[in-house]
């Protein structure tokens, strides 16, 4: 009889990634088939949600939005798991169109200092399969690769990843396969509605300013649509409440890092930036910015070590008119994503947000104004002085004004449109989890955090 205290019982953590292609499959949908499998038929208990961990978004060779999954269960067959597991891997995944898996296994109830510290710098630099090979070696962590393996590194990472403070929810419906690629049809009230009756416990289901759904994605792959939000209880009531007519697989709510910006927790200010890193830099604009076609800016910043650096703000951000306002000694905090510029080959800094902690007076000088006539006098020449046209007076200088900026402090977010999975919404400042996430006192899960349909 399968007795859930007993001493056989063994805490195993399993990480995969990279299973996916740009033509189809998921990841979290492999994922939702593997936790019924060892759920429902493989007695294994799940000691938390499983995890969805989106790591650095700017590496180039990932595909759509760079998530890791992490299951953490109790069971008294691990060699069968990881046997069911592998195999399970190599036949779903997308290896005929790119995919390159990896899975990790590591059995024990504590994860490693030196695994945690692995899985946040996955978030915001580049960590090559030699590194991840290592580290995986000295603590004794099981790793397999398909293809070229890639994927270790993220199912590495994502065992590491504890998400103890900040975090979120998301409930993920996923399609049956003979509906993948045809059109989702999803009642557009009924998201406007959730958007409305469930703010600010669900985030970025609907762009009012554009008129878009953005619970749906649009490519091929199994995921019909899915509720972003900051608890499981929320999230499934919001997408049980827009479940279509379609016959649907079923749903899962995965513990996740989205919308935390736990990729920009990163200070760049005092560190020299690499390509593909992310993370923020407090800094003093240095040059005022310049508009290109498109609608694109540019400007450069100095950090407090004086390296200066040219900032990118792209014109999908919808930031671009706020940053063409900024002048020369303007203190800023920008996240940001860092790439190789075109030209000389020096890193750009793309902004992901901008806050604007201080501004500067912009002054100008300008023709001083004749007492009597009330009319701006005219120079009479270089170092000559000026004078009024009109009854002759004179003056030797210039007027300083102060003109007026049309800028506030405060932090400023890209529109929705261009939000990535780890994007904070505005509302979430103020809002994030500072409490340690123990999964052992919060037993036991949602009763409704896995369903088939």
């Amino acid at each position: 009889m399968f007795d859930p205290a007993s001493k056989d019982m063994k805490v195993v953590h399993i990480g995969f990634d990279d299973t996916d292609s740009q033509r189809g499959r998921c990841t979290t949908n492999l994922a939702y088939k593997i936790t019924c499998k060892l759920k429902n038929e493989m007695d294994s208990i799940f000691i938390d949600y499983p995890l969805l961990v989106r790591l650095n978004p700017n590496i180039p060779w990932k595909t759509r939005g760079n998530g890791a999954v992490c299951l953490r269960v109790k069971s008294d067959q691990p060699e069968q798991i990881i046997e069911y597991l592998l195999d399970t891997v190599r036949r779903e995944s997308d290896l005929s169109n790119g995919a390159n898996p990896g899975v990790a296994i590591f059995a024990g109830e504590d994860i490693p200092l030196a695994l945690r510290q692995f899985s946040s710098r996955a978030m915001y630099d580049v960590i090559d399969i030699k590194e991840t090979e290592n580290l995986a070696s000295q603590l004794s962590i099981q790793t397999f690769k398909f293809g070229e393996g890639l994927g270790i590194i993220g199912a590495v990472a994502s065992i590491g990843s504890l998400l103890e403070c900040d975090h979120t929810y998301e409930a993920i419906a996923y399609r049956k396969e003979q509906f993948c690629g045809s059109p989702r049809e999803i009642d557009r009230s009924k998201v406007l509605k959730i958007n409305t009756d469930t703010h600010p416990f669900t985030f970025n289901s609907y762009d009012s300013i554009h008129d878009r759904v953005l619970v749906t994605p649009h490519g091929p792959d199994p995921v019909f649509c899915g509720i972003r939000g900051e608890d499981p209880f929320t999230v499934i009531r919001a997408l049980e409440y827009i479940l279509p007519i379609e016959r649907l697989e079923g749903y899962m709510v995965f513990r996740t890092n989205q919308g935390t910006n736990m990729h920009l927790q990163n200070d760049l200010s005092i560190k020299k930036l690499r390509t593909h890193n992310s993370g923020y830099i407090r800094c003093f604009v240095t040059k005022r910015p310049t508009i290109i076609r498109g609608g694109h800016v540019f400007f450069e910043v100095s950090n407090f070590n004086n390296n200066k650096y040219q900032v990118a703000v792209y014109e999908p951000t919808g930031l671009g008119k706020l940053a063409s306002k900024l002048i020369e000694g303007d203190h800023i905090d920008i996240g940001i994503s860092v790439s190789k510029g075109n030209s000389n080959g020096s890193n750009v800094l793309n902004v992901e947000y901008l806050t604007i902690l201080n501004i500067v007076d912009e002054v100008t000088n300008i023709n001083p104004l004749c007492n009597k006539c009330r009319k701006r006098m005219k120079s009479e020449g270089k170092n000559k002085g000026f004078q009024c046209k009109i009854c002759g007076d004179k003056s030797d200088s210039k007027v300083v004004v102060t003109n007026s900026r049309d800028l506030q402090s405060g932090t400023y977010l890209p529109s929705l449109k261009a939000h990535r999975h780890l994007t904070k919404p505005l509302h979430r400042f103020g809002m994030e989890k500072t409490y340690p996430y123990l999964p052992k006192i919060f037993k036991p899960l949602n009763s409704e955090w896995l369903k088939s349909f």
